[in-house]
């Protein structure tokens, strides 16, 4: 080939690469592209996932040491659970220093050591949030309890008993319900919608306001990426605190929660304030836990134009199923219903905002127990059939440690071998209602029981899992003798492996992120089919959420599709689903 012409090749080869890059960064412009949208989210709870010191409770160090593994999943961000200094009435939810370390978890040096190992591996550290409310022990509180007077007084809900008794609110910890505790050192009752070891923090008084601001931008300093913010839309409180009527109290428990806590009138100033001085100051992420956040509200808090946060989770899909005047007790519930909910919340985003997707947290039982089957015959095909509906829907999706190995619930017969404040509190509601215990205890062991997330991660089958060479802090499962890592490391087949696979078809598949959601077969009562479109391509999923056999009509024509992902071995039937089955179809 001559001089002249090879030149000319290149040239015309250097303006083709330029034009799919325009037009890559137009696609990408036009889509309002964040990293945090693109992202799957990782959770860890420290407590549970490695401990180094024999102590029986997980560590920084533990998280270190396995980041590796971590940045194997081909996830983007990890959201960690609460590591502040506390003295761990609710598992780190109360906070007595914002900015040091739990002494159990480690050092600051610790958690810089950690931050810069996940740097380095291009992974993004969220940290949790906690401000609704602070510890008991807290300097503010100690401090706010000693006079009327004392400048740290309004950096808390104080109700003096010269008023007579508050009007009630809720204590959802606490076995009498009441979310008002007497202090006789200045005659006045605090509140604490948590435990009374949690009060409540006042966002009215503009100095707590800065003074968590401050902290807030203390972090973002230090390096991190983002916050997840626990509670957040009970931050505001309708501060005259009026009675509320039992017409009220007897509304559904979503409308409950905007009742008690989600209804403050300065709820949205305050966010906008928070933005203006911490999180536009950096290329971060937003998260919102949205107790009382419903359809008609979500975007009040993720609207880009409001300049508020990024986005929010619900609940109304985890509630489902859960009989009501029950603490967790599971029903029986309509995949119909399932998919309407998550259908319109997907419609929510449709134009404005971002959503999220999630089936488990450290607040919820294992997906495969609550939403597949956790039975021998099934678990692993049901596991790998939610890995499939999480990575294939829109949002960004959240996945909690221990899931891509499909661990279950422990189903603890005891409870003393309960650990979970909640769990312990609702017992003794029952107890003292002369209520039915054992019952109670079976109603934990699919729905119920936050323990059920929370056991030790399950590393190999040595005792404890790997978790730890000391008495865990809870009882690991005893599963993990044949369903840990080290044993899906080996097998190409299995839960871990197809979490991997999958990470990787979602990142390939613009589709999966910013496409177009439609329901297909919307009436089918054991499949959920739905297509995802952007730009030239059009991808079909098929999950089937029952155990047997299951026919799907999508009314597209799949013969000539591309076949992205099964969760079975061998060819499958695009019209006629296995057990648990799911299907990712390119269409042509």
């Amino acid at each position: 080939m001559k001089p002249k012409i090879k030149v000319l090749l290149v040239f015309l080869m250097l303006i083709f690469l330029s034009n799919e890059i325009i037009m890559a960064q137009e696609t990408k412009s036009s889509i309002d592209g964040k990293w945090w949208k693109e992202a799957v989210v990782y959770q860890i709870y420290p407590r549970s996932f490695k401990d180094t010191d024999g102590d029986g409770i997980g560590d920084l160090k533990g998280i270190i040491s396995k980041l590796d593994y971590i940045k194997s999943l081909g996830i983007d961000v990890v959201w960690l659970n609460p590591i502040y200094g506390s003295p761990n009435a609710d598992n780190g939810y109360d906070i007595s220093d914002y900015q040091s370390i739990m002494k159990e978890f480690g050092t600051m040096e610790d958690f810089d050591t950690l931050l810069k190992g996940m740097h380095e591996r291009g992974l993004k550290l969220v940290m949790d949030l906690v401000v609704n409310h602070s510890s008991d022990e807290h300097k503010w509180f100690q401090e706010s309890r000693k006079s009327r007077d004392n400048p740290y007084r309004d950096y808390y809900h104080w109700w003096p008993a010269e008023k007579g008794k508050p009007a009630f609110r809720p204590g959802n910890f606490e076995a009498d319900g009441s979310g008002w505790r007497y202090d006789k050192q200045t005659d006045s009752y605090y509140l604490h919608y948590f435990s009374y070891k949690q009060p409540d923090l006042n966002w009215e008084n503009p100095k707590l306001r800065q003074e968590i601001f401050s902290m807030m931008n203390w972090w973002f300093k230090k390096g991190i990426d983002g916050f997840r913010m626990d509670v957040i839309p009970f931050i505001a409180k309708d501060t005259t605190f009026p009675v509320i009527t039992q017409e009220e109290l007897n509304k559904n428990y979503q409308g409950r929660w905007d009742i008690y806590q989600a209804s403050g009138p300065h709820l949205h100033d305050y966010l906008k304030e928070m933005n203006q001085e911490v999180l536009s100051k950096y290329d971060c992420m937003a998260l919102a836990e949205g107790a009382g956040m419903i359809k008609e509200t979500a975007l009040n808090f993720v609207d880009p134009d409001r300049k508020e946060l990024d986005m929010g989770y619900h609940f109304e899909g985890t509630n489902l199923g859960y009989i009501p005047g029950f603490f967790k007790k599971m029903g029986s519930y309509s995949l119909v219903d399932f998919k309407k909910i998550y259908s319109d919340w997907d419609n929510v985003y449709a134009t404005k905002g971002w959503g999220t997707i999630y089936l488990g947290n450290h607040d919820q039982p294992r997906m495969t127990s609550r939403w597949g089957n956790d039975s021998p015959q099934f678990r692993v095909l049901s596991s790998k059939m939610l890995t499939t509906f999480l990575l294939t829907m829109g949002g960004t999706p959240y996945y909690y440690n221990g899931d891509e190995i499909g661990m279950i619930n422990a189903k603890f017969d005891k409870i003393e071998d309960y650990r979970d404040i909640e769990t312990l509190a609702e017992y003794e509601k029952v107890k003292i209602a002369g209520g039915d215990l054992k019952q109670f205890i079976e109603n934990q062991k699919v729905g119920g029981a936050r323990d059920n997330g929370r056991t030790p991660f399950q590393w190999n089958a040595s005792k404890n899992g790997g978790f730890s060479t000391g008495e865990p802090w809870l009882k690991a499962n005893d599963n993990h003798t044949f369903l840990n890592v080290e044993a899906q490391e080996k097998d190409p087949n299995s839960n871990l492996n197809y979490f991997r696979k999958m990470t990787k078809l979602r990142k390939s598949n613009l589709a999966l992120v910013y496409g177009k959601y439609t329901l297909l077969d919307k009436e089918n009562p054991n499949v959920y089919a739905y297509t995802r479109e952007f730009e030239d391509k059009k991808l079909l999923v098929m999950l089937n959420f029952s155990s047997k056999n299951a026919t799907v009509k999508t009314g597209l024509d799949p013969n000539k599709a591309k076949l992205l992902s099964n969760n079975y071995e061998g060819k499958s039937s695009t019209t006629e689903l296995r057990p648990y089955e799911a299907i990712v179809l390119e269409l042509k």
